[in-house]
């Protein structure tokens, strides 16, 4: 993650001039590099400012309250915003850049996990990864057009047409609410992530935007194949931070890149109070 401290003068004000004070803040670099928002976006320039968490944040990471309604990421990222936007507007990968970044500012680049290893499923206890070294995926743009984060693609079986966007804080919200309903619903019976995801990313089919039609299209026609080709497609212009670190088994010796955990440890250190 790319962090851009700003100049002392420019950190705190002093509390005798009478303005509200500011606490530390960095500048940080955004996986979208602000290409897929519209020119008047805050965030359309690839940079955000956020400050240095504090113990007012510590609170909101522990809210109980918040945990319960799943809001307390979105609420810990509010507070630690000084640029100031429509928090459903951002994109998710440049949620997790930020997620990446406010760790890094709040506790230091290294992250000490415990990981069991894929092959032999051996614990390896105090794993340190450098948070510092992720990178944002690399995305080719040459063909896009700035300020737009809609697709078009074909479905290589049904050959039907349909237009496809980048999701969003807001989409992430309305996928996890109905996925949340389904799941009390019907237990765990019915598990309908890919379905529901693909309900918010599709916002056109053969030139029609409703979305009735939409969600019944999904539900009743999409084929495997052409669901399979358009999750690939939208991947691939995702932008995101590449959350894979190089993982070495001391039991098997296994060698090879895992995915990074991220749950409650991440923001909460062993060792914290």
């Amino acid at each position: 993650m790319t962090l851009k401290q700003k100049d002392d003068s420019d950190m705190i004000n002093d509390v005798s001039t009478g303005k509200s004070p500011k606490f530390p803040s960095e500048v940080i670099d955004l996986p979208s590099d602000g290409f897929f928002y519209s020119e008047d976006h805050p965030l359309s320039s690839g940079r955000i400012e956020i400050k240095y968490p504090t113990a007012k944040e510590e609170d909101i990471l522990t809210s109980k309250n918040l945990i319960k309604k799943g809001l307390v990421l979105d609420k810990f990222i509010e507070s630690i915003l000084i640029t100031k936007f429509d928090l459903d507007s951002l994109l998710i990968g440049d949620k997790t850049g930020i997620m990446v970044a406010s760790r890094i500012l709040a506790y230091g680049n290294e992250y000490v996990v415990d990981v069991k290893c894929p092959r032999c499923q051996e614990l390896q206890q105090k794993q340190v990864i450098d948070l510092s070294t992720l990178r944002k995926k690399e995305i080719i743009t040459d063909d896009f057009v700035k300020g737009q984060s809609e697709f078009d693609f074909q479905l290589p079986l049904s050959s039907r047409n349909v237009k496809f966007k980048i999701l969003t804080q807001a989409d992430s919200k309305n996928i996890e609410s109905e996925l949340s309903i389904m799941k009390k619903k019907f237990g765990g019976l019915q598990d309908r992530e890919i379905t529901t995801r693909l309900k918010y990313a599709i916002v056109e089919i053969d030139g029609d935007r409703n979305r009735n039609k939409i969600v019944k299209f999904v539900d009743t026609e999409m084929l495997s194949r052409d669901s399979l080709a358009l999750r690939g497609e939208l991947n691939r212009v995702t932008p995101d931070i590449l959350l894979d670190y190089e993982f070495e088994c001391n039991s098997c010796g296994i060698s090879q890149e895992v995915p990074v955990p991220m749950d409650v440890g991440f923001f909460w250190p062993s060792g914290r109070i």
